[in-house]
C-alpha cells in the first residue's frame, strides 16, 4: 500500500542522482571522529540508525576544509588531506546499503576559529574584532585579536580548498555536498554586510559580496563534475542588527541559483552582537517556540525563485508538517535533526502509514548541549541513540533466559523499562499507584505551550497500550508493596517510583488550604485564586507562573537564590527554554523576586526573608503555589529493593537521583538490556 504522504515520499532526480524521498538529516556532529578528524566505525554506526530509518540524505556537520587553519570544534572532521578518503568511504558505503546518500557539510569558520586552536588570528572577509572573540579572549585571559583580512591570493587558495574537500568526498563515494554559507561562518562573513567591509570586487553590493560564495561553488563543480549535487546552506535572515535580512537573501539566492542545485535555508548568526544565546535559540529551538520556526524564510525565497529547489529546517517535528510544507510549495525538501534523533525510524513509519508510532522529540537540548563539551550525543527519549555501536542493528537483544520481572512506576523510566524488557522476551508486570500512566509528564503536559510534552505523554500511553497487547500486565491504582512482590516471587525488579514534592513542614502555615503544589494546581486538582505567589525559580515554577499570567491572574514568583545562581539553576532545569522563559517574563512584566526565602504563610499573604539583608518582606496573595523541587522516594526504594535477587534490581529515574526525563529513560534502557 502506497504511503498517503505522497509529497514527502515523491522521488526526484537531480544531475543524475536519485533521491528516494524529500527527507534530509540536517547537519549534525556526533563527536565520534578521531581527535585528529577522521571517520571511525563508531561514527558510521551512529549514522546507521538514520540510514536504516528511511531518510534520503545524511549530513555530517561542520567538516573542516583544512584543520590547520579552521578548527573551531573538537572532533571536527578533516577534509584537507587525502588520508581522509578511505575512512569517509566507510560512511558512504554504509549509506548505500540502505539506498541513502552520505554527505558532509563542508565549512570554514572564519572569525569563529579560536586563536588557541590554530596558533594565529583567524581569517575573515575583513579585519574586525567579533563578539565571539571578545568572549574567547576573556575566557583565556588575553586581549582580543582582530581577524586577518583575506588577500585575493588567500581567497583563491581557500576557494581551491573547498573544491578539493568536495573532490575527496566524491572519491570516497559521495555525490552530494552541503556548502555552509550561513550562521556567520567564513562564506557568510563575505555575504553579510555585518562583517564584510571590503571595497574591492568582494565587497559593497550584494552581488559583489556573493562573489566568494559563487567562486567556491564553481570550484566544487570544476573538481567534481556535472553529476554531483551542490546544496548551499544560508541564513534566510541573520536576525541581527546590521546583518543580512530576507530581502537581501532573496537577492543573494538569485546570484547563486545558476551555481547550486539546492538552497538550504536556515536562520541566525553565531556572532550576533547581542550575545551567543540568541544564535543558540535559533539553532536549537526550545520547547516554548513555534514549530516550523524557519519555514517562512524558505517559503519567501521559493516564491521569489519558483524554479529553485529549496530545503527548509527548524522544528519540523513530524512528517505531517513536512508533507504540508512540500504540498503547499513552500519548499522541496525538509531537513530534520532532533526529531530524527528521537525517532530515526520516523520516515519508515510514515511510509508505512503508521504516524501514531512516531516517538516525539521534546525539543529539549539534551543532544545539543553534548556538542559543547564535547562528548557523544544522547537523546532524552531515544536511549538507542547512545548505544549505536553496542546495538548497531537497532535491535534490543533477546535474553538468553526468560525472567519474571516487576516494574514499579508508570512514568517515562517505567514505561521504557517495560518496553525494553518485553522486547528482551521477559514476562513483565508494571505497577502504577495512580489510575494514569505518565508520571510527572502528566503535570508537565498541562500548560498550553507544552505541546511537545503533550505529544510525548500521548506516545508513552500509546507505547504502554502496545506493550499490553504484546503480553505485558499493567496494574493501575496498585501501589506495590514488599509483601505483594514477595508473593509473586519475581526474578528481577525495576524500581522507577519517582520523587515527591519538596514541601518543608517547618515553614509555618505551609499546610494551609490555599497552598498547593504547582503541578497539582495546573492539573485542576485544586482551586486557584486571582492573586498568586509561586515559590521556586526552576522550570516548574516559571512555567506555572507564566501559565497563570496568561489566564489573566496577578502573579509573581519568588526564589531564595540570588539572581545569578537562580538563572543557572533555571538553565539546569529548563535547558534552552530558560532564556525564552526569562524573555517572556520580561515582556509580560511578571515580577520575579530573587533572594527571598519563604518563612511563613498567612491567610492573605506570605512572609519572606531577604537572604542578603536579613529583613522580612510581605507579599499579598490568595494562593501559594509551591515549586521548590522534588525529593527522592528513597524509603520506598529501600523497602522494594530486596524483592528480587540483588543482582537483578535496577533503580532508575527520580527515585535514584532527581533529574530529567533523559536520565530516567536512558538509565531504564541501559539497565534492562542487561536483565
Amino acid at each position: 500500500m502506497r504511503s498517503r504522504y505522497t509529497h514527502v515520499f515523491s522521488p526526484i532526480r537531480i544531475r543524475g542522482v536519485d533521491f528516494k524521498n524529500r527527507i534530509f538529516l540536517a547537519p549534525t556532529t556526533p563527536v565520534l571522529s578521531t581527535p585528529d578528524g577522521y571517520v571511525t566505525r563508531e561514527l558510521v554506526d551512529w549514522f546507521r540508525m538514520f540510514a536504516r530509518g528511511g531518510v534520503c540524505t545524511l549530513y555530517l556537520g561542520n567538516c573542516s576544509i583544512d584543520l590547520t587553519e579552521n578548527n573551531d570544534q573538537g572532533y571536527q572532521l578533516e577534509l584537507g588531506k587525502d588520508d581522509c578518503i578511505y575512512p569517509l568511504s566507510l560512511y558512504a558505503d554504509m549509506c548505500k546499503q540502505f539506498g541513502c546518500h552520505a554527505s558532509l557539510e563542508i565549512n570554514h569558520g572564519g572569525e569563529g576559529v579560536p586563536y588557541e586552536m590554530v596558533g594565529h588570528a583567524p581569517y575573515s572577509s575583513s579585519s574586525f574584532i567579533s563578539e565571539d572573540e571578545i568572549l574567547r579572549a576573556a575566557r583565556n585571559n588575553r586581549e582580543p585579536i582582530p581577524t586577518i583580512e583575506m588577500s585575493k591570493e588567500k581567497i583563491k587558495e581557500t576557494v581551491e580548498k573547498f573544491g578539493m574537500a568536495a573532490a575527496r568526498m566524491k572519491r570516497a563515494g559521495m555525490d552530494i555536498v552541503m556548502v555552509h554559507g550561513g550562521h556567520g561562518n567564513l562564506i557568510s562573513q563575505f555575504t553579510s554586510p555585518l562583517f564584510n567591509r571590503r571595497t574591492d570586487e568582494y565587497g559593497g553590493s550584494t552581488k559583489n559580496r556573493a562573489r566568494f560564495a559563487i567562486e567556491v561553488c564553481e570550484s566544487i563543480r570544476k573538481h567534481c563534475g556535472e553529476n554531483f549535487v551542490i546544496e548551499y546552506r544560508c541564513s534566510g535572515d541573520e536576525i541581527a542588527p546590521g546583518g543580512m535580512h530576507i530581502d537581501e537573501t532573496i537577492e543573494l539566492a538569485g546570484y547563486l541559483k545558476d551555481h547550486i542545485d539546492i538552497l538550504h535555508v536556515s536562520a541566525g548568526l553565531h556572532s550576533d552582537p547581542r550575545g551567543p544565546h540568541l544564535y543558540y535559540r535559533n539553532w536549537c529551538q526550545n520547547y516554548l517556540m513555534d514549530r516550523c520556526f524557519n519555514v517562512h524564510y524558505a517559503r519567501d525565497i521559493k516564491k521569489a525563485h519558483p524554479d529553485m529547489l529549496v530545503s527548509t529546517v527548524g522544528s519540523i517535528t513530524s512528517i505531517d508538517y513536512a508533507e504540508e510544507i512540500i504540498a503547499n510549495g513552500w519548499a522541496d525538501f525538509v531537513s530534520m535533526c532532533r526529531p530524527l534523533m528521537a525517532d530515526p525510524e520516523m520516515p519508515n513509519k510514515y511510509a508505512e502509514n503508521r504516524p501514531e508510532d512516531r516517538r516525539p522529540c521534546l525539543r529539549c537540548d539534551t543532544c545539543a548541549k553534548h556538542l559543547m563539551v564535547p562528548k557523544p550525543i544522547y537523546c532524552a527519549v531515544n536511549p538507542m541513540c547512545a548505544m549505536t555501536s553496542e546495538l548497531r542493528d537497532g535491535v534490543v537483544p533477546e535474553a538468553k533466559v526468560k525472567k519474571k520481572v516487576a516494574v514499579i512506576g508508570g512514568g517515562p523510566g517505567g514505561i521504557t523499562a517495560m518496553q525494553t524488557l518485553l522486547q528482551r522476551g521477559h514476562d513483565v508486570t508494571l505497577y502504577e499507584k495512580t489510575g494514569r500512566l505518565g508520571g510527572n509528564v502528566i503535570g508537565a503536559a498541562v500548560p498550553p505551550r507544552k505541546i511537545d510534552a503533550q505529544d510525548y505523554l500521548q506516545w508513552l500511553r500509546h507505547t504502554a497500550a502496545q506493550c499490553a497487547n504484546a503480553g505485558a500486565r499493567i496494574l493501575l491504582n496498585t501501589e506495590a508493596t514488599k509483601e505483594m512482590l514477595d508473593l509473586e516471587n519475581y526474578d528481577a525488579v525495576v524500581i522507577a517510583v519517582g520523587a515527591d514534592p519538596l514541601i518543608p513542614a517547618s515553614i509555618p502555615g505551609i499546610n494551609k488550604p490555599h497552598v498547593h503544589w504547582a503541578p497539582d494546581a495546573e492539573e485542576g486538582k485544586c482551586t486557584v485564586g486571582d492573586k498568586i505567589v509561586v515559590v521556586g525559580g526552576g522550570a516548574v515554577g516559571f512555567e506555572a507562573a507564566l501559565d497563570y499570567a496568561d489566564l489573566g491572574k496577578d502573579v509573581c514568583l519568588i526564589e531564595m537564590m540570588d539572581e545569578q545562581k537562580a538563572k543557572l539553576n533555571l538553565r539546569a532545569s529548563a535547558g534552552s527554554g530558560a532564556t525564552e522563559l526569562l524573555s517572556i517574563f520580561k515582556n509580560k512584566n511578571i515580577p520575579v523576586y530573587y533572594g527571598l526565602a519563604l518563612s511563613e504563610v498567612r491567610d492573605d499573604r506570605i512572609v519572606c526573608l531577604d537572604t542578603a539583608t536579613g529583613e522580612t518582606r510581605e507579599l499579598e496573595c490568595d494562593t501559594v503555589l509551591l515549586a521548590m523541587g522534588m525529593r527522592e522516594r528513597w524509603a520506598l526504594v529501600e523497602e522494594l529493593r530486596h524483592c528480587a535477587p540483588e543482582s537483578n534490581v535496577a533503580i532508575v529515574g527520580d527515585c535514584r537521583n532527581v533529574g530529567t526525563i533523559a536520565e530516567a529513560v536512558n538509565q531504564a534502557f541501559q539497565a534492562c538490556i542487561h536483565i
